[in-house]
């Protein structure tokens, strides 16, 4: 297995790679965010690579899409601190074949490291059921009317942009006409709708399948 890793703080990359080569396991290069990860995946060509998800000039989310969309066939593991769901869903839409915290044990993370060179998804345990939930959302979602945006009216639709862009209900009903009840009630449909929990869930969902910038 060749493996480059990327990550901007050289101290965790250099131990990771030493951790890797006592396993017997070839690291090709390090790269200290994505626009270094594209050049040394292109010069070294990596079965697997190792991407930190939150970096300066290009992050790990966007970094694993132009490497999927180059290297259909490569294998990118999200490494990350922080259990973030919207970093989370980010990533496996963006092509990567798993998400693993840096804080999980090491034969954890092996194991999962070799899982996804199998071809395995490879997500850290505390994730895994954050991740049956949203499929299980999409599937409603297909079940229903095929598409997102069919399962909310016009009106549901202007009310969850304006939201999104940081509106509050009040600033919502006087932009578009109706009372603050109104644009509440609204709000709780979509929740329905959505099969989310609070307005936070409902922007970060609608904002992972494109409903909103």
């Amino acid at each position: 297995m060749r493996v480059l890793i990327v990550d901007d703080h050289p101290l965790f990359a250099e131990g990771l790679r030493n951790l890797l080569a006592e396993r017997g396991i070839d690291v090709v290069g390090l790269a200290n965010d994505g626009h270094e990860a594209l050049a040394r995946a292109r010069a070294l060509r990596p079965d697997v690579v190792l991407m930190d998800v939150t970096m300066p000039r290009l992050d790990g989310v966007e970094a694993t899409r132009a490497l999927k969309a180059a290297f259909p066939e490569l294998t990118v593991l999200m490494l990350t601190q922080a259990a973030d769901d919207e970093h989370l869903f980010a990533a496996i839409a963006a092509g990567a074949s798993g998400y693993v915290l840096k804080s999980e044990p090491t034969e954890t993370f092996l194991h999962l490291l070799e899982g996804a060179a199998r071809g395995e998804a490879a997500v850290s345990p505390t994730l895994a059921g954050r991740l049956l939930r949203e499929f299980a959302r999409l599937a409603a979602v297909d079940r229903s009317d095929g598409t997102v945006a069919d399962l909310l009216t016009p009106r549901q639709l202007e009310v969850l942009r304006l939201v999104a862009d940081g509106m509050l209900y009040k600033q919502v009903a006087a932009r578009i006409g109706v009372s603050e009840r109104a644009v509440k009630y609204h709000m709780g449909e979509i929740l329905v709708r959505l099969h989310v929990h609070d307005r936070g869930e409902a922007v970060a969902y609608a904002r992972r399948v494109g409903l909103v910038p």
